[in-house]
């Protein structure tokens, strides 16, 4: 990971997911320092309609639509209401977190669809803050070099990784060292099912795996959550991020959410990063960078919380998290592949295809079906993602007809 500290007064920011939880937390952040950022384009998937009336108010100058096709009439509307030029198409995307007069880009596209516009971000030498785990997850290597060759900054999002960089020692100039690290602890909250029957979990519905118990998020995180598979594809993205091997990765289940992550020193010293679980305080410390800024989130208060626990994760209740140490043990395209049999499992689920134990089976199912190989480059991790697909949704046919 690289930093270079302070740039110019005002940012021009570049948001990739503006209508999710990370979009709307990341504008509510902006709102409080308009001296220090402006709004340079905001871009979603499909909902015109939030999307048009965030343009509205802050008024940027691209909006993206990158599920949408060619709309005329939708044009005209952006244009007439906000003052901003509508592009449509994926690669739209990739135009506006590459444009020049773009410097920050959120990158909070959920899943393999952020992996582009997030690259494009970095070979530009842009300051990403990164919400999107499968930028990463899938493609560690090739990311991770392009960002060394630019010199782009790379800052985490995720509440665990930003907390881990917050702990970590600091250069001179600039950036996260491990000099004297033991090894980064990545809490997680166990999700809704933490101490659910075993049996129980296999009439979990939908709604319930969404609900989850500290944070607000999309659906398909929640089920990860629920899963702990978030967990697990954040040890992955930990390896990359803080050049660690998985061995100096370790898992904590912390059900209050306010310890986000810990890292353990040679000396025997712990540092912590704590919060409430408001998403805004990671936001707001990657934007202000050196600086610290106002997040707008409440203040902590230890005294009214009492106690903070902590368990080690059962692996019959979350199998997850050990598929994803496999996957990263195993190197190539294993993540990639792990990444996207997830992809297809959770959405399968949610559409009631699937049980919510069976999401693990067909992950487990499609690592043993996809033929290992290098994932050294872009061109070898897309071929693998679109492998992994077709093996998870056959076994995701098979398990469904089977319950049928």
């Amino acid at each position: 990971m690289t930093t270079s500290g302070a740039r110019s007064a005002t940012r021009g920011l570049s948001l990739l997911g503006a209508t999710g939880s990370i979009g709307a937390s990341t504008l509510d952040v902006v709102s409080r320092h308009p001296d220090r950022y402006r709004v340079f384009a905001l871009c979603a998937h499909t909902s015109a309609a939030p999307l048009l009336e965030s343009c509205r108010r802050y008024r940027p100058r691209y909006a993206v639509l990158s599920g949408v096709a060619e709309d005329r009439e939708l044009r005209r509307r952006f244009a007439e209401a906000a003052g901003c030029e509508l592009l449509y198409g994926a690669l739209a995307l990739e135009q506006v977190a590459a444009h020049p007069d773009c410097d920050t880009v959120m990158a909070a596209i959920v899943g393999a669809a952020g992996l582009a516009p997030t690259l494009a971000a970095a070979r530009t030498g842009k300051r990403i803050l990164l919400a999107n785990k499968e930028a990463l997850v899938m493609a560690g290597a090739p990311f991770m070099h392009v960002v060394r060759e630019s010199g782009a900054e790379l800052l985490p999002i995720d509440s665990e990784h930003n907390a881990v960089f917050q702990c970590l020692p600091q250069r001179a100039t600039g950036g996260p060292t491990l000099t004297g690290v033991r090894r980064v602890v990545l809490t997680a909250s166990g999700g809704p099912f933490r101490a659910a029957p075993l049996a129980r979990l296999e009439h979990v519905t939908p709604a319930e795996a969404c609900a989850h118990p500290n944070w607000v998020m999309g659906r398909k995180i929640s089920v990860d959550s629920a899963t702990m598979m978030n967990k697990g594809l954040e040890v992955i993205e930990a390896r990359w991020l803080f050049d660690l091997p998985p061995e100096r990765i370790e898992v904590l289940i912390h059900p209050q959410s306010i310890v986000h992550s810990l890292v353990e020193y040679v000396d025997g010293s712990v540092l912590a990063q704590l919060s409430n679980p408001d998403m805004r305080v990671p936001i707001a410390h990657a934007l202000g960078l050196p600086e610290r800024i106002e997040s707008g989130a409440r203040p902590l208060d230890l005294g009214a919380i009492g106690q903070l626990g902590f368990e080690r994760p059962d692996l019959k209740r979350f199998p997850c998290v050990q598929l994803a140490y496999e996957a990263l043990r195993a190197g190539g395209n294993a993540p990639a592949v792990l990444n996207a049999a997830n992809e297809v499992a959770v959405e399968a689920f949610l559409a009631g295809g699937l049980r919510f134990t069976q999401i693990a089976l067909v992950i487990a199912g499609t690592l043993e079906a996809v033929a290992a190989a290098a994932g050294d480059s872009l061109a070898a991790v897309l071929a693998a993602d679109a492998s992994a697909r077709r093996a998870a949704a056959a076994i995701v046919t098979r398990l469904h007809g089977k319950a049928a």
